[in-house]
């Protein structure tokens, strides 16, 4: 019998009734003041190895996160898409890839792609294989219903992260490099929401240094800005995952899709969230 993963926060960070949630996804792509103003699919097919991508209630975040899913809509089907998010909890192994082989959303059911699992789990490295890291969490999930929408055929591999300082993502991503460097279709999504709760104007300073140093793709200066201007990035460790293994693949291009923040949404600048879909490409 298939080990199936339920769904943690339907209902909460998006919608539980079917209907409810393709409305509301949809509302996120045609809005033209924070998304992208258009429906999917994308006609044009970037050459991208992945996209960091923003993970907070739809609402909230989904706006933004629909610029990185445009673009994905395009690439091609029965695609892998290698999706890291942050364990917020802390609960499991620090580093883990799920036992589960499907997961579940309000839209239906996805596959985990075991076969590049148990490649990974082969290597006997940092990462480990635990569900318990990935129950309640939100992180991934919230991505999984976008590639639903726009994907008819596709696979999923979670890899949630507690340790996230720069030697375990480097870790982390000279293993799925290992794993991935002559096969075709494989993506990566690292799930992350940048500063949080505070005045809008230092949320958009804040944002704009991370989003800089990522741009730059390097990681010592990624850490280094961090640190100093104590940006509270909650997935700075997928995030280094992309940074690091596109630096492997020789993706060099970066760009900034979409920069807002939860203000922009709910007109209370007070205390906000920043977000940004950011794209890696061939040169």
């Amino acid at each position: 019998m298939w080990r199936v993963r339920k769904p943690a926060v339907a209902g909460y960070f998006y919608p539980s009734d079917k209907d409810k949630l393709i409305s509301l996804i949809e509302e996120t792509f045609k809005s033209d003041k924070i998304g992208p103003g258009k429906l999917p699919p994308s006609k044009e097919q970037k050459e991208a190895i992945g996209y960091l991508v923003p993970h907070a209630g739809y609402e909230y975040s989904g706006y933004v996160a629909a610029h990185a899913y445009l673009e994905i809509s395009a690439l091609p089907e029965g695609s892998t898409f290698i999706i890291l998010g942050p364990n917020h909890y802390g609960i499991g192994s620090p580093i883990a890839l799920p036992q589960s082989e499907i997961w579940e959303t309000p839209l239906g059911q996805v596959k985990v792609d075991t076969s590049l699992r148990n490649e990974i789990l082969s290597e006997r490295s940092i990462i480990d294989m635990d569900d318990a890291a990935h129950w309640r969490e939100h992180s991934i999930e919230v991505q999984i219903p976008y590639l639903q929408y726009i994907k008819k055929d596709f696979k999923i591999l979670p890899i949630s992260m507690t340790l996230m300082e720069k030697e375990y993502a480097v870790e982390v991503a000279e293993i799925i490099y290992k794993k991935i460097k002559d096969k075709k279709n494989y993506y990566i999504i690292a799930s992350s929401d940048l500063t949080h709760y505070e005045p809008a104007d230092s949320v958009n300073k804040k944002d704009e240094i991370a989003i800089n140093a990522i741009i730059k793709k390097d990681l010592d200066e990624f850490y280094r800005v961090l640190r100093r201007y104590d940006i509270t990035m909650c997935g700075y460790g997928p995030a280094s995952v992309l940074i690091h293994l596109s630096n492997l693949m020789g993706y060099n291009s970066v760009k900034l899709l979409k920069h807002a923040n939860s203000g922009d949404v709910t007109g209370d600048y007070s205390a906000v969230v920043g977000y940004a879909s950011v794209g890696f490409y061939k040169s």
